[in-house]
């Protein structure tokens, strides 16, 4: 099994940055990709962005390209999400999810991430 703990997030301004932060412990090596999602009130779980253990291959939903960044500390286990240009709409709770070569997913406990206009 894979444990998640998060930190970072909170409230903050239109047009300002954050960073979240994902440490893994547990069965590390099984890891394949990491990854962030966000959901909003009344709203799907949706992906924004992830990245390979290699740390080469990344992927970013439309909306967040070019402000946001996913990157990773392997001698940390610890993924990162780098957010600057914050807009209202990407208030929400933030995930962080890891996936395994034989399937498995894992979530860490979410964070709320404000953005006031």
């Amino acid at each position: 099994q894979v444990q998640l703990m998060q930190s970072g997030g909170g409230l903050v301004q239109a047009g300002g940055s954050l960073r979240l932060s994902c440490v893994a412990s547990g069965s590390i090596a099984s890891i394949n990709a990491m990854g962030w999602y966000r959901q909003a009130p009344g709203m799907q779980r949706e992906l924004v962005a992830t990245i390979t253990m290699g740390g080469v291959g990344t992927n970013y939903a439309d909306s967040v390209k070019g402000r946001f960044t996913i990157s990773r500390d392997s001698a940390k286990n610890t993924v990162y999400l780098q957010m600057n240009s914050l807009k209202p709409e990407d208030t929400a709770v933030y995930y962080c999810n890891s996936r395994s070569l034989g399937g498995s997913s894992y979530w860490g406990q979410g964070t709320q991430v404000t953005v006031s206009s």
